[in-house]
């Protein structure tokens, strides 16, 4: 298992995953990162509650497939990546759009 330093936590969460099926989460109090593929689960509960001051109840995490890309002729992968819905407390919420 990688340890992380608790300096280091930010840094596992990358961004923020903006997607149909993201946005239809977000009613249900869930939200979508795409984080360091080397996180675990305890670590990206940590990084969520240290950044945002809400409390994570669940991580639900899903290593994304390899998929092929071509460039000419040679055949390669696309870099790997790492999912993560975080699960919050019914009375917590994120602020992914601030208002104007």
């Amino acid at each position: 298992m990688t340890k992380f330093a608790s300096r280091d936590l930010p840094d596992l969460l990358r961004r923020p995953l903006v997607t149909e099926k993201a946005t239809i989460l977000l009613e249900e109090n869930k939200y979508v990162f795409e984080v360091d593929p080397r996180a675990t689960k305890t670590h990206i509960k940590e990084a969520v509650e240290e950044l945002f001051d809400v409390k994570v109840i669940k991580v639900n995490t899903l290593n994304g497939a390899p998929k092929k890309k071509r460039v000419g002729k040679f055949m390669g992968y696309k870099s790997r990546y790492k999912k993560a819905v975080v699960t919050l407390a019914p009375d917590d919420s994120i602020t992914l759009f601030p208002e104007v």
